[in-house]
């Protein structure tokens, strides 16, 4: 089981070397964490954006250009174009948002000529290493889904599972998160808590053991889950915790990051493959887990 950071970086490094192409890839951050991959043998990068820029920051950076392949493509959309095309024509390819709005790389995933989105909803996970909890942490979905009904929280739920299953976790716990641990028929979140458990039992969602609803508070401290009366094997214990919507798993990511001292990776999947899609305000090493998680899952 991974613990920590540090395993993920681990496991990532024994595995297959991947490919990874970056759209737009003319940012100091997204090269800085993309050498960390490629110096680790995780990643054989392919660079799409402004060659000239490349270069420039590769000096600055004191990065040998020779490691890499570069394709010069000054324009976002043509750049965001042929890396989906790439990463979905070849098997073992990874495809990385760099210095590009999010909408844009999103607007070509789309595109059907490239067949990248395939039949599942896209969704972000992310992973957590907080100092707090006993074990990696994953959320989802605080970038992707804004306001998921039930079905659609159960595609979410089904590719998070997805990604434990391809990280040697066979039956992860996960937690549906609402504001309290009690069905009210008022809140939305609870109702679809409850549904989203009984799919569970009924083998409508497996691989997994899905609990809730539960408040933040119950899921991840058994201290509070007991003192709350909230009994299960999955209060206090989950490996993932599913939010409400996107203002409840955006924010959750952002105190975690900025007020907890997280470590964190993150990628979009569902997909034909795992897009590392972080912000631009996070931390190159940030990045670095990212592609080192998304290299994992590919």
């Amino acid at each position: 089981m991974f613990k920590n950071m540090k395993d993920l970086i681990s496991q990532a490094k024994d595995g297959d070397l991947k490919t990874l192409v970056v759209a737009c890839a003319d940012d100091k951050h997204v090269l800085e964490a993309v050498e960390m991959a490629r110096s680790e043998d995780i990643v054989r990068p392919i660079l799409i954006g402004n060659k000239e820029i490349i270069l420039m920051l590769f000096e600055s950076l004191k990065i040998n250009e020779d490691y890499y392949e570069i394709i010069d493509e000054m324009e976002h959309d043509k750049a965001c174009d042929y890396a989906v095309k790439l990463a979905s024509e070849n098997e073992g390819y990874v495809l990385m948002k760099g210095y590009v709005d999010t909408k844009v790389i999103l607007k070509s995933v789309l595109k059907e000529e490239f067949a990248f989105k395939g039949v599942r909803r896209l969704s972000h996970v992310s992973l957590f290493e907080l100092k707090n909890y006993h074990k990696l942490l994953m959320m989802t979905d605080g970038a992707m889904n804004m306001y998921p009904n039930v079905d659609e929280k159960q595609e979410i739920i089904e590719n998070g599972v997805g990604v434990f299953h391809k990280l040697g976790i066979s039956n992860p716990k996960v937690g549906i998160i609402a504001a309290i641990e009690k069905l009210n028929e008022k809140m939305q979140p609870t109702v679809d808590a409850v549904e989203l458990v009984k799919r569970n039992q009924e083998r409508k969602i497996t691989g997994c053991i899905v609990g809730g609803p539960f408040g933040l508070d119950n899921a991840i401290s058994k201290e509070a889950a007991e003192h709350k009366g909230v009994k299960g094997n999955v209060a206090g214990d989950v490996d993932m915790i599913v939010m409400p919507q996107i203002e409840a798993g955006n924010v959750f990511y952002k105190s975690m990051m900025f007020l907890a001292d997280a470590k964190s990776a993150s990628v979009v999947v569902g997909g034909k493959r795992p897009i590392v899609l972080t912000s631009r305000a996070d931390s190159t090493e940030s990045k670095f887990y990212s592609i080192a998680l998304a290299s994992l899952i590919a």
